[in-house]
Order: C-alpha cells, then sequence, then structure tokens
C-alpha cells in the first residue's frame, strides 16, 4: 500500500501521550485522592480539637491548692476529760475542729503580718475547704497521743479559692459571689506570697471517694476508679470463657441448619441492640427479680457481660474464620481429631484476634454510661467497697457514670473535675487498646 491511501485517515496516538479522555479520569482520580486526604484531616482535626478542649478545661483538676497551717490539737476542745480515751476523743464532730483550723489561721496572719480591713476571723478561716476540719479529724482518731500538740497540716483551700488562681475567679466575680468575697482573694494572695499557699499536683483526685456539692475541691475517682475495675474483672471472667466457647461451637462443632442460623441472627441483633436496654434488662431480672443490691459492681459487671458478649463472639467467630482451612486438613490428615485440630492448631493460631477482640470489648464496656444509671450506679457513694468477693456487692461507682453526676452540678469546679475525669476514662482505654495492640504482634503466627 502507498503513502496516499493512509492520507485520509485520522492520525495515531501513542499510548506514551495521553489523550483528553485519559487526562479526565485522571483528573478525577486526583480529586477523589484529594477528597479522602481532606477527610482524613477534617477527622484528625475534629480530633485534636476535642483532645485539646478536654485537655485544657481538665488539667486544672490534677492541681489543687493547699494552705499550710500549724494547727493546735487543744486539749480542752477535743479531750475535756484528759484521759486520752478514743472514745472521748471521737465524740468531737468534725465542727468542733473548726475553732481550731479559725485559730491556726489568726496565727498565721499574726505571724506573717498579714491584714486586711474588713476581714474577721471567721471569714480568714473559710477560705480553707470544710474537709479541712474532717482532715483533722481523721489524723486525731488515728493518733490520739498527738492530743495537746501542734501539728503542721496542709490542708485544701476552698474552691472559691482555688478557681481564682486557675482564672475562673476574679475580684470583680468576687463582689457578686456570695461564697468568696474579695478580702478572701487579697488573704489568699498575702498567703501565697508568704509561701502558705501552694499549687502541687493532685493526687487525692485519683485516690479520694466523691465529696458533697459544698466541697468540689475534695471530690475524686477512687470510688469511681475501683467499681469500673470489679465490673471489668467480673466482665473478663464470664464474657471470655462464654463468648469464646460459643464461638468455637459455632464456627467448628455446630450443624448447619435453621436453628443455627437464627442463633447467628441474633447474635449480630444483639450487637446492635442499644445499650440501654440492657439496662433495663438488667433493672428487671437482677434486681427486681433477682434481688441483686442496687448501684453494686456485681449488678453492672452481669449487664455488661451481656452488652460485650455479641461484640467477643462476633470478634472470635471472625478470628477462627481467618484460620486457613489448610490448617484443619492437615491435623486431620496426621490423626487428629476434630477437637485436637481446634484446641491444639486453629485456636493458638487465632488467639491474637480473640485477645484483641475481647480488650476492644471490654473498653467498650468501661466507658458505657446508660445501662449503669439504670441499675442505680449514679447513686453518691463516699465508702470505698471492700475486697473482692464481698466488695462485688458493695455500693459503687463508675467512671463514666461519675462523669456525668460531675456535670450535673451547679459549682464550675465540678466541670473541671468531670473533664479531669475524661482525661483519666480516656488515659484507661488507651492503655486497652495499646494492650490489644502489644498482645495481636505478641501471639501472632505467620503460615
Amino acid at each position: 500500500m502507498t503513502d496516499a491511501a493512509h492520507s485520509g485517515s485520522p492520525p495515531r496516538s501513542s499510548i506514551l501521550t495521553p489523550d483528553a479522555r485519559t487526562r479526565k479520569r485522571n483528573a478525577a482520580e486526583a480529586r477523589f485522592k484529594y477528597y479522602g486526604l481532606t477527610a482524613v484531616c477534617l477527622g484528625l482535626l475534629a480530633l485534636v480539637v476535642l483532645l485539646v478542649s478536654i485537655a485544657i478545661n481538665g488539667a486544672g483538676a490534677f492541681r489543687q491548692t493547699y494552705i499550710t497551717l500549724d494547727v493546735p490539737l487543744s486539749a480542752e476542745v477535743l479531750d475535756p476529760e484528759g484521759n486520752r480515751n478514743p472514745a472521748d476523743i471521737a465524740r468531737v464532730i468534725s465542727f468542733g475542729y473548726d475553732a481550731l483550723i479559725e485559730d491556726a489561721m489568726e496565727a498565721k496572719m499574726a505571724e506573717a503580718g498579714i491584714s486586711i480591713d474588713g476581714l474577721d476571723a471567721g471569714d480568714a478561716a473559710d477560705i480553707v475547704s470544710s474537709e479541712a476540719s474532717a482532715q483533722v479529724r481523721y489524723f486525731v482518731l488515728a493518733n490520739p497521743e498527738e492530743v495537746g500538740t501542734v501539728r503542721e497540716f496542709d490542708l485544701l483551700a476552698n474552691g472559691r479559692i482555688d478557681a481564682f488562681f486557675k482564672g475562673r475567679v476574679t475580684m470583680a466575680s468576687a463582689e457578686r459571689d456570695s461564697n468568696v468575697s474579695p478580702e478572701q482573694l487579697r488573704l489568699a494572695e498575702a498567703l501565697k506570697e508568704d509561701g502558705a499557699l501552694v499549687q502541687r499536683f493532685n493526687w487525692n483526685f485519683i485516690t479520694n471517694p466523691d465529696a458533697s456539692d459544698q466541697r468540689p475541691e475534695a471530690a475524686g475517682l477512687g470510688v469511681a476508679i475501683l467499681g469500673s475495675a470489679y465490673m471489668m474483672l467480673i466482665v473478663l471472667v464470664l464474657a471470655l470463657p462464654i463468648g469464646v466457647a460459643a464461638s468455637i461451637y459455632l464456627e467448628e462443632f455446630a450443624p448447619k441448619n435453621r436453628f443455627t442460623d437464627i442463633i447467628e441472627v441474633n447474635i449480630s441483633n444483639l450487637a446492635a441492640v442499644p445499650s440501654i436496654v440492657f439496662g433495663i434488662l438488667g433493672l428487671a431480672i437482677f434486681i427486681n427479680w433477682a434481688g441483686l443490691p442496687q448501684s453494686a459492681p456485681i449488678v453492672g459487671g452481669l449487664v455488661l457481660t451481656l452488652m460485650t458478649l455479641p461484640t467477643i463472639i462476633i470478634s472470635t467467630r471472625a478470628s477462627l474464620k481467618s484460620v486457613p482451612p489448610s490448617i484443619r486438613a492437615a491435623a486431620l490428615g496426621v490423626g487428629a481429631s476434630k477437637m485436637q485440630s481446634v484446641f491444639h492448631h486453629v485456636l493458638p493460631l487465632a488467639a491474637p484476634g480473640i485477645l484483641t477482640g475481647t480488650i476492644i470489648g471490654l473498653a467498650q464496656a468501661l466507658g458505657e454510661t446508660a445501662p449503669l444509671l439504670l441499675i442505680g450506679m449514679v447513686a453518691f457513694v463516699r465508702e470505698f467497697p471492700d475486697a473482692p468477693p464481698d466488695g462485688f456487692f458493695d455500693p459503687a461507682s463508675a467512671l463514666p457514670v461519675q462523669i456525668y453526676n460531675w456535670t450535673q452540678r451547679a459549682d464550675p469546679a465540678f466541670v473541671e473535675r468531670a473533664s479531669g475525669a475524661i482525661i483519666v476514662l480516656l488515659v484507661f482505654l488507651a492503655i486497652m487498646n495499646t494492650l490489644a495492640i502489644v498482645l495481636r504482634r505478641r501471639f501472632e503466627r505467620r503460615w
């Protein structure tokens, strides 16, 4: 053929030179990539904003203001009989120690040369938390031989004084606040200059129980942390063996029929049931019918076990399915029984996924609030539960419920406490998820 035969045909395009349709497709793919990257960045930005907001609002809960005073443990007030009998000393209630703290504050002001116009001794002592009298009383009851001496105490400043040094209370706001006066704030500043008032890390926020509405500075997470630990222990002991056993049976031994299909559908449905429904179930069965005590870790643990079981069963079955059929066939081929092939070969290979699903299920249960509210764990609890097993039946609280409880109180200091409790809860969740990753990599096997 001659060149003239091709003179009327369109020019040929090279595969190295993209045509218009290819450029359009490549542009669409590039736009989709940027859309996905933008979505990821927006999600990370929202997470960072949330965490920073919680950290800013809750960091103050881990710092507390303390006032150092030399409190005279007057024998005339604490032990009028003079026999140092602990039973007689215990008759003096906390209000009886208020006068001792007032004398200590008056002596401290005289020693430091502090004089505030319009501030009497009673108002000066009011900058100390009402928890201080109970603190001194507990010390005296534990050390009755100290009656008649002068002891140095680091006492909590009240919530308004603490908020003043954290920037939530100002001189202007104090003029309109019935709980604090500008004169008391000036006294606190003078004590700080003298070195008698300091701010330091607040371990009591982690270890102390909850406090009343009038003492937010003394409120802590001790009972809530212990209650959550007890519930997680119950969930782990019950949910892990039951969930794994059910998963092994359904995946490896159960015949495939309509009955097992119904069970599988219902397990999937239970995983999607709102958590508050499990709370109603726990209230009806464990409290109203079985007669278990309200606000007890045993009831909370049983309710959270029911809620966690579907998650563990689904994740365990997925882990068992991920084991190649050739592993089972090889075990059976060398003479192993069905049970030996499952427990000696399949289950060890599926262990990383089972452990990961269990820990994620526990982490989800740790953050649940709605079912615990319905079984009464929102109650105000001051006493620590006993050691297990008796402690499982004692009244307790839980971390998410304690957060909810503090957000409902009027004093702004409890909002700070709630944000601090959220930080503690997030730390526990981060530790549990990190543990899941570590265990997965530790037990992961290649085949």
